[in-house]
């Protein structure tokens, strides 16, 4: 044994003098230190050595160990780290990171968020895949209702749906809690709508409910009129028109003054309503006590509506080029 640690001895003193580059002191290493190392399979042969012969034998190796550590220490020390094919060249000049955007539909969300949040507004948040209760019929939508053909809807099962709107949010915030109420519920709606320039079968919908004593018109119309001013501006004019939805009594379309280079003219801008007493009741609101309103409008609309897009299709598509933009 101890001529065989002698030999190894000769070994590492004889391969040490060549060690000239990063690759052979990595090899040197594997050779006598990896695991199949000369070095290391010294070690296992000390348990067949004889016990009287055994300490000054481990003695031997342990000093070989460490000239074999010194020897290849002092060499990596002048050969320096391996470099790989694609190491880092310091003295290149540096690659500015490509920086990202907000998705228009991103900016336009979280503005909607920050100017409710002022209003006194939290957000709700429900799932896409919804039940047909929920989506119709909690809103005063039974089965063959006529206007369930207002809302051509992707049907998963019977009972199943791709919600065609975000009002089951507001139906889920009422079953869960008690008056007052004061939500928006932002989200991606679905219709069976052909996509076009102006349609789209995904899109995104934020929708608003307050219920409380004493909620009037007057508070709808005040909270409507404060959100079109803080969204397009201070002179941002409204109107608001008679219309008819099942889950609101009275109804109404709000229109906003829009000047273009076509010229001005009157655009409806959302939906909106009392909340329909048939409403509160089926989620246990006294009807007596608690009045409220409701609206909702379309963020892919507005987003169109404030960056100048044309086509809704461009939202969707993942050009940067387009993306870049904002």
């Amino acid at each position: 044994m101890k001529e065989k640690i002698a030999d190894i001895r000769g070994q590492i003193e004889a391969d040490a003098g060549q060690l000239n580059s990063p690759e052979a002191v990595e090899a040197f290493r594997i050779r006598y230190l990896g695991k199949k190392g000369a070095v290391t399979l010294l070690f296992k042969e000390l348990g067949s050595v004889d016990k009287a012969d055994r300490p000054e034998v481990g003695k031997l190796i342990n000093e070989l160990r460490a000239l074999t550590t010194e020897k290849m220490n002092g060499a990596a020390a002048q050969a320096g780290p391996i470099r790989s094919k694609d190491w880092i060249d310091l003295t290149l000049n540096g690659r500015r990171p490509a920086i990202g955007r907000k998705h228009p539909l991103t900016i336009v969300a979280e503005e909607f968020r920050q100017i409710f949040a002022r209003l006194g507004f939290s957000v709700a948040e429900g799932p896409e895949v919804e039940s047909d209760y929920l989506n119709f019929e909690a809103l005063n939508i039974p089965k063959l209702h006529p206007a369930r053909d207002m809302q051509d809807t992707l049907y998963i099962s019977d009972e199943l749906v791709l919600r065609t709107h975000t009002s089951p949010v507001q139906i889920r915030t009422m079953m869960t809690g008690n008056p007052p109420f004061r939500v928006i519920a932002p989200g991606r709606v679905y219709r069976r709508d052909t996509l076009d320039a102006s349609h789209s079968p995904c899109f995104h919908q934020v929708e608003g409910l307050c219920v409380d004593k004493g909620v009037s018109l007057g508070d709808l119309k005040a909270v409507l009129s404060t959100f079109s001013k803080q969204m397009f501006g201070a002179n941002t004019k409204v109107r608001f028109r008679p219309s008819f939805f099942p889950f609101t009594e009275p109804s109404a379309e709000m229109d906003i003054w829009w000047e273009s280079s076509k010229g001005g003219r009157w655009l409806e801008l959302l939906g909106c309503g009392m909340v329909n007493p048939r409403v509160l009741e089926g989620v246990d609101v006294d009807p007596a006590v608690y009045s409220g309103y409701a609206f909702g409008l379309g963020i892919d609309r507005m987003a169109m509506l404030k960056f100048g897009i044309d086509d809704i299709r461009t939202l969707f598509e993942n050009d940067m080029r387009f993306l870049e933009q904002f």
